[in-house]
């Protein structure tokens, strides 16, 4: 199974694609990256930009999921509404191309990565590198979190 696993955000988009086949140990991470958009273009170039992505690669890496996480709320009712309608961008792209959705919180996540739905972000970071096989000085936060909500994905699965 192969899992498009994205950390939205307006100025970075974590996303990663894992695969695991019958018989693999462990997923492989197979693409990963941060996702920048500007803050000198308008908001709605922006999400543009975020759709293009997205659908670039579901179509070169062909997911049969998309794992999101949901939104949390922070004090910042702005940054909750872009990030709302970031997520709007990439679950319209995952169902136009007929992915299975999976949401994801992050008690979710830690409880899947680390075991503990308490755990720090460090802690997170920390399993995440060992879980899955990765360059570990290639990652930034937005990845690794894009590959940790994949991972839940996979447990979630089982």
């Amino acid at each position: 199974m192969r899992i498009l696993g994205i950390d939205p955000g307006f100025e970075r988009l974590g996303v990663a694609i894992l695969e695991k086949n019958k018989g693999d140990k462990k997923e492989k991470v197979l693409f990963s990256e941060c996702f920048h958009t500007s803050s000198k273009i308008d908001f709605s170039e922006r999400l543009l930009s975020i759709g293009k992505e997205v659908k670039n690669i579901i179509k070169k890496f062909k997911p049969e999921k998309l794992a999101i996480e949901t939104l949390f709320l922070n004090t910042n009712q702005k940054t909750v509404m872009h990030v709302a309608e970031v997520r709007g961008v990439i679950l319209y792209e995952a169902s136009i191309a007929n992915l299975q959705i999976f949401e994801v919180s992050p008690p979710q996540i830690k409880i899947a990565t680390t075991g503990y739905g308490k755990a720090n972000k460090e802690q997170v970071m920390r399993m995440v590198k060992i879980l899955v096989d990765i360059d570990n000085n290639k990652k930034s936060d937005d990845e690794l979190d894009a590959i940790a909500i994949a991972l839940t994905a996979f447990a979630h699965n089982r």
